[in-house]
């Protein structure tokens, strides 16, 4: 099976621009992981895949669903520091 790589050349210029904003996506996730989280995200190339690695990780925990989600936000937002800026 053989398939073909698209070139930026064949892209549209609504599609450069998605693919740019899922790079910076990307990256703004990458820079706020603790350093054994973006190990384990580090291969991914899509903002989806980084989020099903994470939900992932966070299986086998003994905290709820939705105390999970308020955690890893807490987390990311004190890497960034986004709830300063409010």
């Amino acid at each position: 099976e053989t398939f073909h790589v698209q070139t930026d050349d064949e892209l549209t210029e609504k599609e450069l621009k998605q693919i740019e904003a899922d790079d910076q996506d990307i990256q703004t996730i990458l820079l706020g992981l603790p350093e054994g989280i973006y190990v384990a995200v580090d291969s991914c190339e899509t903002v989806q895949e980084i989020w099903l690695r994470v939900q992932q990780m966070m299986k086998g925990s003994d905290i709820g669903i939705q105390e999970k989600k308020v955690k890893l936000f807490n987390e990311w937002e004190s890497q960034n520091g986004v709830g300063m800026l409010l």
